[in-house]
């Protein structure tokens, strides 16, 4: 057990709290968050749906075996459980590597440590990254898991292509499936610290600040232990249930953009559990970086319907995001209207 004395406390000042609203308990918003079955014959529209109204839900029968989600579980809790020492000998996160408190190189910070890594085979960043213990064996479960969830992905894009009747299918799918695409995945690692939760007088402990994903979808699981949150239409903030053996889809920035703001990006953050770890493992899917992203013609409902955003390279997107702090709205300096 970790004994916080107050200077120590007052050293995680930088970190943000939230205020505790016993509203936002699991059980109250179980059913508003949507849960679509990828084999009903409806998935397509309740995806739409989901989309427009929350830019995040849940999906079942997802086609990914409970063995390859679990074993690269436990391979990343081996790696968490480490010792500070071996795990700083990683290559720190710039922004591919091993990363403690520390998020991006804008002055965020949130109480979580992490791995994070580029599919992107035209950037080496991830051949300077070695895993303590089986190495091979980490990096094994790493590429069949993000297979998988690239998989999916892609089933989820062309489902939304299907519903709103975009030609071809795989218009929006490819951008993932694309040998060049520039994705990324992440391991959080949010540990308890039921003394400092204590210490700030019943407030939550941020472990990941409110954000959008920049990417087109996000494709995400935890472990069993709650925290993650994300923010309605009216600015509420509700928790999500936990279910290590489904995935939750968000809605990124680029697909905001494409569908020329019928679907939202979704704001979400991470709050501290007092007492359990968080484990959670995101495939963030992206386009090329020469791909260019703009509102879909097939989708002007009227001749007349207003243009909302310019069109923009993700290459371009993506090095304006890095520019910005974790909870800017990064898509507002691309709007028609925005000031150049």
């Amino acid at each position: 057990m970790v004994v916080l004395s107050q200077p120590l406390v007052e050293n995680f000042s930088h970190i943000k709290t939230c205020k505790h609203n016993n509203t936002t308990s699991d059980h109250v918003y179980t059913g508003i968050i949507p849960v679509i079955d990828l084999l009903d014959p409806e998935a397509n529209n309740l995806i739409i749906k989901a989309c427009q109204e929350f830019g995040f839900f849940k999906v079942v029968n997802h086609g990914v075996s409970i063995e390859t989600i679990t074993k690269l579980e436990n391979e990343s809790i081996n790696f968490f459980n480490l010792s500070q020492i071996e795990k700083d000998k990683v290559a720190p996160a710039n922004p591919f590597g091993y990363g403690n408190k520390r998020i991006g190189s804008n002055g965020d910070v949130g109480w979580v440590e992490y791995l994070l890594f580029t599919t992107n085979p035209e950037l080496n960043h991830n051949k300077s990254i070695t895993i303590p213990g089986n190495s091979l064996l980490f990096w094994g479960l790493v590429k069949e898991y993000i297979s998988a969830l690239r998989n999916m992905g892609c089933m989820v894009l062309e489902m939304i292509a299907e519903g709103l009747k975009i030609e071809p299918k795989n218009l929006l799918s490819r951008m993932l499936s694309d040998e060049k695409s520039d994705s990324c995945f992440r391991l959080n690692h949010y540990p308890p610290c039921p003394e400092l939760l204590q210490a700030l007088s019943g407030r939550n402990l941020i472990g990941f600040g409110e954000h959008t994903d920049p990417q087109v979808i996000s494709v995400g699981r935890s472990n069993n232990t709650s925290g993650l949150q994300i923010s309605l239409k009216d600015g509420t903030w509700i928790s999500v249930p936990p279910d290590p053996y489904s995935f939750f889809i968000n809605v990124g920035d680029s697909l905001q953009a494409m569908s020329n703001g019928r679907f939202k990006s979704v704001r979400h953050r991470v709050v501290v559990d007092s007492l359990k770890a968080r484990v959670s493992m995101i495939y963030f899917g992206g386009p090329p970086l020469s791909e260019k992203i703009s509102p879909l013609s097939c989708l002007m409902e009227e001749p007349n319907e207003q243009i909302l955003y310019n069109e923009f390279t993700w290459s371009e997107y993506k090095t304006s995001a890095y520019k910005t702090r974790l909870g800017d709205n990064r898509l507002s300096l691309f709007e028609k209207n925005a000031q150049s």
